[in-house]
């Protein structure tokens, strides 16, 4: 099979290349080093006509940042995935999409499953789940991966608030389950192989780690770990940011070990290394950037 990757300069992409690329699967990258402003009409000439499988790698788990730029966010998260499902339809391809738990307004009381509707309180959500709506609709051979929390997101707050203040504002109001980049990969990796063997069970998937917690329980797991400043406190307050996080983003997973056998690991398991990547880098966005094909859209 014959997989093509799209990504940006972040961490997934790299990562999960490394991982496939140790797997007997032919895999081409297209690095989409400006997603927001992507030339999408050139996609026909990027794309090689012998994929099987689109994965796009791109992966928004951040709403402070689709706020800050709403356009960007449209781009990103819903018109070049359309535009990628336009094409894996007109040709026979299939895709991989990401999406989050960013989806779901919070409100219920228990853990969301993957037939719930999304009902997205932010930016983000909105346009992830306009995305989910089209793609059932364009295309059947498609499978939409919801995330939890992007842990390196909450570490990186912590390093930026060094300096900045003494201390840094979680709400523990916030339940949810992170996910760290190696494990996202080791997932998407792991459901590539199997759509090699010829599994036909297209549909919505969800994963996140294992262990629901608090934002302000998580702020205080990281704030432990070695390698993170001594001089930070974490708080339990609601910062100002606190209004795009729904209440509740926990997620069941049952679905995607039941189909792939795909077990939830810890997220815990991976805090070190998520960790050390982003304090060994600084930024994470220009170690990638460094060591990225080419190939750009």
């Amino acid at each position: 099979m014959h997989v093509l990757v799209v990504h940006d300069y972040g961490p997934l992409g790299k990562v999960l290349l490394e991982r496939l690329r140790k797997t007997h699967l032919r895999v081409s990258p297209l690095l989409v080093s400006d997603p927001a402003n992507a030339d999408l009409k050139a996609l026909e000439s990027w794309i090689p006509e012998d994929a099987d499988l689109i994965v796009n790698a791109l992966w928004l788990a951040d709403p402070e940042k689709a706020e800050a730029n709403r356009e960007a966010a449209h781009e990103v998260a819903f018109s070049l995935p359309l535009c990628l499902a336009e094409h894996a339809r007109d040709r026979g391809m299939a895709l991989l999409q990401l999406s989050s738990c960013y989806v779901f307004d919070g409100r219920k009381q228990g853990a969301y499953i993957a037939s719930n509707p999304g009902q997205p309180i932010n930016e983000l959500g909105r346009w992830q789940w306009e995305c989910e709506q089209a793609l059932r609709t364009l295309l059947p051979r498609h499978i939409l991966l919801r995330t939890g929390w992007s842990l390196g997101r909450f570490i990186r707050k912590l390093y930026e608030s060094t300096g900045r203040a003494d201390t840094l504002s979680l709400p523990g109001r916030c339940q949810g389950q992170p996910v760290a980049v190696q494990d996202l990969a080791r997932v998407i990796s792991a459901i590539v192989l199997q759509l090699d063997c010829g599994a036909e069970v297209w549909g919505t998937y969800q994963y996140a780690g294992s262990e629901e917690i608090n934002l302000y329980e998580l702020g205080l797991a990281i704030a432990g770990m070695p390698g993170i400043p001594e001089d930070i406190r974490v708080v339990d307050e609601l910062p100002q940011w606190g209004h795009l996080e729904p209440v509740n983003t926990t997620m069941v997973c049952s679905k995607i070990k039941n189909t792939f056998g795909i077990k939830q690991l810890p997220w815990r398991t991976w805090l070190n290394e998520e960790v050390a990547m982003i304090k060994g880098t600084g930024s994470i966005d220009e170690k990638a950037e460094e060591k990225t094909e080419p190939t750009d859209l």
